[in-house]
C-alpha cells in the first residue's frame, strides 16, 4: 500500500470550484480515472468519515457510498478496487455481493435485493464534484 494511502482510500480534496454548489467537494479531474475504472475517497474522521468511489464508464460516471448493505464494511479490500474480475460488476470483498453498476443493486451474495446508496456527482471544469446533500 502506498505510503499515502494509509488505509487503502485517498483522502478527498476539499478545493471548490466556482461553479460548484455550496456543499461540494472535489474528487479529482476526470482524466484521473481511467475508462471502465473506479477510484475510492475517504472524507472527515471518526464517526463523520464518509467513503465514496466513483466508476468511469464511457461518458458515464457512477459514483456510490463505499459500504456494503450487508454489514456497512466497505466493499474493496485493496485501493481501487470495486470491480469483479470481469469488470462489469462491483464486488464486495468481505462476502462477495455483487452489484449491478448502473443502479448498486445487489444480484448476489447475502444483500441480495439491496441497494449500495449513491453519490451524487457532477464534472464541473473538468473536476468530479461530489455534492454532498
Amino acid at each position: 500500500m502506498a505510503p499515502h494511502l494509509p488505509h487503502g482510500r485517498r483522502e478527498g480534496v476539499t478545493a471548490r470550484t466556482e461553479t460548484a454548489p455550496e456543499s461540494s467537494f472535489r474528487l479529482c479531474r476526470l482524466d484521473e480515472i481511467p475508462d471502465g475504472q473506479a477510484r475510492g475517497f475517504s472524507f472527515g474522521g471518526g464517526t463523520d468519515r464518509r467513503e465514496i468511489f466513483v466508476l468511469l464508464r464511457g461518458e458515464n460516471l457512477y459514483a456510490y457510498e463505499n459500504a456494503c448493505p450487508h454489514q456497512g464494511t466497505p466493499l474493496n479490500f485493496l485501493p481501487d478496487r470495486f470491480l469483479d474480475r470481469s469488470g462489469t460488476l462491483f464486488h464486495c470483498t468481505t462476502h462477495g455481493a455483487q452489484f449491478r453498476i448502473e443502479d448498486g443493486f445487489c444480484i448476489r451474495g447475502p444483500c441480495e435485493g439491496k441497494s449500495l446508496r449513491p453519490i451524487r456527482v457532477e464534472i464541473a471544469d473538468g473536476d468530479i464534484i461530489w455534492i454532498d446533500a
